[in-house]
């Protein structure tokens, strides 16, 4: 009796363990077989920076052997309207869209896939959700916004020039970022006793042209969140050399192209929010308990050429 208590003890056991190898088995293969799509509106600084810090904290979390299909539409709507297409079909478990331009592609493609945007700077302007649904998304899509006071970043420019009166603004009209952020500046400058002085650019070949025109009529120039306008950062920099013009970002990314100073969100710290929240997707959390997440830092961010070449010392920025 004993003996065949031994062997069913044994034989329990031995099935314990096997259910337990074959869970173990089942969540690393699991782990293995994690597919994400990430849809890139265009090779640009931050953007990259957003990239880079999603693939970096996904394999720091243990997601290294994750499927990770990168896709590029390189600033083309068509290319990005056909690229969501392809992500929407292939069975991931989360998709990714850097970019305004990129999220909506990826939106209109279809919302059987969790999504979640990244690196844009509002997402109820862009259309992918509404402010009655930040904290509840009901779309399957939520993400992390890019978006700090413009009227801090607007003091931090009276900082530094506490005569200027007269702010330029280049952006691309069609750029609902671009348009969050003028739309919030104006309101801003109109408490802080600017004038805003504005121009909008359709293309990277109208940026310099732009700049220069823009450069004649204001005391400093705010440039926004604005695809068009970071391809053209170079560009701008030059201007604002030549004709003594201040530039002043709202993206930190930009301010050793051109910019003096700002405080903004470090891009790669909000591609690692997003992977944290594609990781509770992968759990199995779903896309409706995440609320819209804000950058969780803010960075001062100096450039120490230009702040010499237009005299500003450190110690007013503090």
């Amino acid at each position: 009796m004993k003996k065949t208590l031994g062997i069913i003890a044994a034989t329990l056991m031995t099935v314990g363990l096997l259910a337990a190898c074959g869970k173990s088995s089942s969540a690393a293969s699991n782990k293995q077989t994690v597919k994400i799509g990430i849809l890139q509106q265009v090779d640009q600084a931050a953007l990259d920076d957003t990239k880079k810090g999603i693939t970096e904290e996904l394999k720091a979390k243990g997601y290294g052997n994750a499927k990770i299909k990168v896709l590029n539409g390189q600033g083309e709507q068509s290319n990005l309207n056909q690229m969501g297409q392809q992500l929407s079909n292939m069975g991931n478990t989360v998709n990714i869209g850097i970019g305004s331009a990129a999220a909506q592609a990826l939106q209109k493609a279809g919302n059987k896939t969790p999504m979640l945007f990244s690196a844009i700077t509002d997402p109820v302007a862009a259309g992918l959700i509404t402010k009655a649904n930040l904290k509840h998304p009901n779309n399957n899509a939520s993400g992390v916004t890019v978006l700090v006071s413009v009227k801090m970043q607007l003091e931090l420019l009276h900082k530094m020039f506490p005569k200027a009166k007269k702010i330029g603004m280049m952006y691309d009209a069609g750029e609902p970022n671009a348009q969050a952020i003028v739309k919030r500046a104006r309101k801003a400058m109109k408490q802080l006793g600017m004038t805003p002085v504005e121009k909008t650019v359709a293309s990277a070949a109208d940026v310099e042209a732009t700049a220069r025109a823009l450069a004649k009529q204001c005391d400093v120039m705010f440039i926004p969140n604005d695809h068009i306008a970071a391809v053209g950062m170079t560009t701008i920099g030059k201007v604002s050399t030549e004709t003594k013009t201040p530039v002043v970002n709202t993206d930190p990314t930009m301010i050793k192209f051109a910019g003096v100073a700002t405080k903004g969100a470090n891009f790669e710290d909000i591609g690692r929010q997003t992977a944290d929240m594609a990781i509770k997707i992968i759990k199995g959390k779903k896309v409706s308990a995440l609320p819209v997440e804000s950058p969780k830092k803010i960075q001062l961010v100096m450039n120490k050429k230009r702040m010499q070449f237009f005299g500003i010392d450190a110690s007013v920025l503090k």
